[in-house]
């Protein structure tokens, strides 16, 4: 491999050595003090860390094969004057619960289906809830794609119920998993996609922290895109519409979500730019062909719409499987930027960096979600370009102001990071995943110089599974 910068190269061997460790195993439910840290825990860490991901993949001699099907399991890491407390449980649903019960999968997953799987109420997903988790008016909310969030208790996680937002919302409203906070209201806004055959459209939901809705809107989008994450501004709503279409029909006929998408890059790429306030009218810009799972952050200045997001040249979901031998043929994958001419409704400048190590889970510090900014974080995989399954093992931290991501840690071989970086005061927050010895830890690094390796390690008793989407909720002292 020639840099952490530079073009994907190809090798031979195994890039994940024991990755099936961190997947094929029974997780354990528990809740502990954390002790024989390595280290000091910052003084300004003072809050709860969460960390959704799928946590179970083997059933009964069943096997999930997507990394977004399995059950979905919240991880916290509480840190106080005392020191830190560990706890993880499932999100028990009714989906899990009744496969429990029945001692088999049920229902049809994102990527597998097998005879005789239901759906809820025969036309859509019954989530696993294991895709993020986020504080939210007082108590704690576990997303899934499209559906509503589950409730849990905040510290123990125990699971109080589906969160309908006062009754606003139904078990069927179309309700994405990666909603956004307005740092200065405390708002939560979020959006679903209804995939009706003729005028598919997006809707966006604005709620006030105690969970009642202020405000929701309906655009046309022309298409039915697969569409995960989104980016947020005082003023606007954006979203970065890859040519990733869903076929509900194909859907319906007993197959897999994967198996109902259909990749048509000839289609392009478009940013629909969606107006926060009742009245005014959205727009879109062409952008390219490229794919966007997420979105760094957004943010205007002036007359112009900065849109930043990783870019890769195809999307990443069938990358997800099979479990454990992922991302086999990822693509590259940048953080890139666009500038968008407001008054003029057109795109005047965009900007790739040159790191390309299929980047993933990109995160900036919470308080500067939709203002400017320069530094982000995310996960990166060194072998890219590789042939055969790999995953991440590496904590990358960029900066808009250089063009560039020159502060890279780089983890040794069968060693992997999980979890998107969280931002807390100057610190970053990741899961540790020492495959070779089934050992796992939550590392705390400076936000400033990743590369030196962590400040403060917390080991754990038993192992965790990669997760997705975290999240922190400030210590009302802190």
């Amino acid at each position: 491999m020639d840099g952490a910068n530079g073009a994907c190269t190809r090798m031979s061997h195994d890039a994940a050595p024991y990755l099936e460790r961190c997947f094929l195993f029974d997780a354990t439910e528990d809740s502990y003090p954390i002790t024989e840290i390595s280290g000091t825990i910052p003084a300004s860490l003072r809050g709860t860390y969460y960390v959704n991901g799928p946590a179970r993949f083997e059933r009964a001699g069943q096997r999930y094969k997507h990394w977004l099907d399995g059950d979905g399991m919240v991880c916290a890491m509480r840190f106080d004057d005392a020191g830190a407390h560990f706890t993880n449980r499932f999100v028990r649903t009714g989906k899990l619960r009744e496969e429990e019960e029945s001692g088999r999968f049920v229902y049809r997953g994102f990527g597998t289906a097998f005879n005789g799987d239901r759906l809820r109420r025969n036309v859509m997903l019954e989530p696993p809830v294991n895709v993020s988790v986020y504080p939210f008016g007082g108590t704690l909310l576990a997303f899934a794609e499209q559906s509503l969030p589950f409730e849990l208790d905040p510290v123990t996680l125990e699971t109080r119920g589906e969160y309908d937002f006062q009754g606003r919302l139904n078990s069927v409203t179309p309700f994405a998993a990666h909603a956004k906070f307005d740092p200065a209201s405390g708002n939560m806004v979020n959006f679903g996609i209804s995939y009706a055959a003729d005028k598919p459209a997006l809707h966006l939901y604005e709620f006030e922290p105690g969970g009642s809705m202020l405000r929701r809107r309906r655009f046309a989008i022309g298409a039915p895109h697969s569409n995960h994450d989104f980016g947020l501004t005082p003023s606007f709503a954006v979203f970065y519409l890859s040519p990733l279409l869903m076929d509900f029909q194909k859907f319906w006929g007993g197959v897999s979500v994967m198996e109902s998408l259909r990749w048509e890059p000839e289609s392009g790429s478009r940013i629909l730019v969606a107006p926060r306030t009742p009245g005014a009218d959205s727009f879109t810009i062409e952008a390219g062909q490229g794919y966007c799972l997420h979105v760094i952050n957004c943010f205007e200045d002036g007359g112009r719409l900065i849109v930043d997001i990783l870019e890769l040249e195809a999307p990443v979901y069938p990358e997800y499987q099979p479990v454990p031998d992922l991302f086999a043929n990822v693509t590259p994958c940048r953080p890139t930027r666009y500038v968008i001419d407001l008054a003029n409704q057109r795109l005047s400048e965009r900007i790739a960096m040159t790191y390309d190590r299929a980047p993933d889970f990109p995160s900036v510090d919470p308080a500067l979600v939709g203002f400017a900014y320069d530094e982000f974080w995310m996960l990166g995989i060194s072998a890219c370009g590789q042939p055969g399954r790999k995953f991440f093992d590496q904590l990358a931290h960029g900066d808009w102001r250089t063009g560039s991501v020159d502060d890279i840690y780089q983890t040794e071989p069968g060693v992997y990071l999980g979890g998107e970086p969280v931002y807390v005061n100057g610190s970053i927050l990741v899961e540790h995943l020492d495959a070779r010895e089934k050992k796992c830890e939550m590392w705390v690094f400076d936000a400033s110089h990743v590369a030196k390796g962590p400040v403060t390690r917390l080991p754990l008793r038993h192992p965790v599974h990669p997760g997705f989407h975290a999240s922190f909720a400030p210590s009302a002292a802190a």
